[in-house]
């Protein structure tokens, strides 16, 4: 078989892979088949075969774009400077995610594999992997700050980064089932109130009214 190394790709690999992606997210991995992976990506199989490996190697991939595109807010939200705003700065943020109008509502990592039969049980876990990252990321960012002088009052790190998982979690299946930005705020108003008094005081920020970055 001769080599595709140094063969020049006639499309745009990171436009494709935001396609394949969106098809993931909209009908799972069992649900996205290979004609309307690649009818979406606008190449042959033989293209992406040739570009990607395989249908589970493409999903790993658009996995990996949605960490990088859409989850940029997580990043966001551990870089913000108290505990306090961490936690709000997700909750506030994950709702604009789950509910953009110019993608599927949602979450990639859990609707990608909502249903997958024995033959791809690796994928789901592959997801919940990638969600125990990001819980232990939130959970090593709140140990930090309890190192500093700043951890919230009668709240372990690792109870907490597990409490905006779960809500998260939960705000993105709402999501998915119509709920609107509007209808999840109101959620995050209320699980923000779970904070001690004190340190919602000290973000100078409402925990009520219009979410937003």
């Amino acid at each position: 078989m001769p080599s595709l190394i140094g063969r020049p790709r006639s499309f745009d690999s990171e436009q494709v892979l935001e396609r394949a992606m969106l098809v993931f997210w909209r009908h799972g991995y069992e649900g996205a088949s290979l004609t309307g992976l690649t009818t979406a990506m606008g190449i042959s199989r033989t293209s992406m075969y040739a570009a990607y490996g395989n249908k589970r190697r493409l999903f790993e991939l658009a996995l990996a774009r949605y960490a990088d595109t859409v989850m940029t807010y997580a990043s966001r939200a551990l870089a913000a400077p108290a505990a306090c705003e961490v936690a709000e700065t997700f909750l506030r943020e994950n709702v604009q995610a789950v509910t953009a109008r110019d993608r599927p509502l949602g979450c990639f990592s859990l609707q990608g594999g909502l249903a997958c039969g024995p033959d791809n049980t690796a994928v789901p876990t592959t997801l919940a992997r990638s969600r125990q990252a990001g819980e232990q990321a939130m959970c090593d960012r709140f140990r930090r700050a309890a190192d500093e002088g700043d951890s919230l009052p009668g709240i372990a790190p690792e109870d907490l980064a597990r409490f905006l998982m779960v809500v998260s979690e939960g705000l993105a299946v709402h999501a998915a089932a119509g709920s609107t930005a509007e209808d999840l705020t109101r959620v995050v108003d209320i699980a923000l109130r779970a904070l001690p008094e004190e340190s919602r005081r000290g973000t100078g920020r409402p925990t009520s009214g219009r979410s937003g970055p």
